[in-house]
């Protein structure tokens, strides 16, 4: 095994785009976040289309968002260059990226109980 696997971690990446963006260009967007993991020698491994959702609260005049999860392999290093890349990334509404401990195959929603 290189040195270079040994050092990386596990991250699962949620990223909300711009509902307001056409197909094409959301895809553009999903791109550069690839491109932005892969070119500081990470590995995408799932990407998981969550899609269109209403959000929690209203972000900067956006109401909904596109949804997607990625798990990917990066050295630890690529994390803080990605963030910043990221608030300059005007189609990316919101992200968060954790250490993850594995990778879900499949991500599903359960309803909520309304309790009256």
């Amino acid at each position: 095994m290189s040195l270079k696997k040994q050092t990386q971690n596990l991250y699962e990446g949620m990223y909300v785009i711009s509902s307001k963006l056409s197909d094409d260009a959301r895809h553009k967007a999903l791109d550069k976040i690839q491109k932005g993991i892969s070119s500081r020698g990470g590995e995408i491994l799932k990407i998981h289309d969550q899609g269109r959702r209403r959000m929690a609260y209203e972000i900067e005049g956006h109401k909904e968002g596109h949804y997607y999860v990625i798990y990917f392999n990066l050295p630890p290093a690529g994390i803080a260059e990605l963030w910043q890349e990221y608030h300059l990334h005007e189609d990316l509404i919101r992200f968060i990226t954790l250490r993850a401990e594995k990778m879900l195959e499949k991500i599903e929603f359960k309803p909520i109980e309304i309790i009256q």
